[in-house]
């Protein structure tokens, strides 16, 4: 510890700003080439998985209770519109996260 009450102060804060960046680096995911793929994926199977739910779904049902209409057709476009919305969710997270990231290394610079 410095003996010079005056370098208290400056010492407290280099630590403070030492500990700051160390819990930055922590929570920053490091972004390649694969989190982008596997972040592609993540998007790419939140639509496809609700649009197949919905066509089982509906093609259960067209045997089941058979209708004018195609329950099939009916329940794919809404496990698409599902999984539309649901990767939309996805991506303005990830670009709020970015964002949020890309202010945070504005603001120290």
């Amino acid at each position: 510890m410095p003996e010079d009450h005056h370098d208290v102060p400056e010492f407290i804060r280099q630590v403070g700003a030492k500990e700051t960046r160390k819990l930055r680096a922590q929570r920053r995911v490091t972004r390649t080439v694969w989190s982008g793929l596997g972040m592609m994926g993540l998007v790419g199977w939140s639509v496809v998985v609700p649009t197949l739910v919905g066509a089982a779904l509906g093609i259960w049902l067209d045997h089941r209770y058979p209708a004018n209409h195609s329950w099939m057709l009916t329940l794919l476009i809404a496990g698409l519109t599902i999984g539309c919305v649901n990767a939309w969710h996805w991506v303005a997270k990830e670009q709020k996260e970015i964002r949020a990231e890309q202010e945070e290394k504005d603001a120290d610079e």
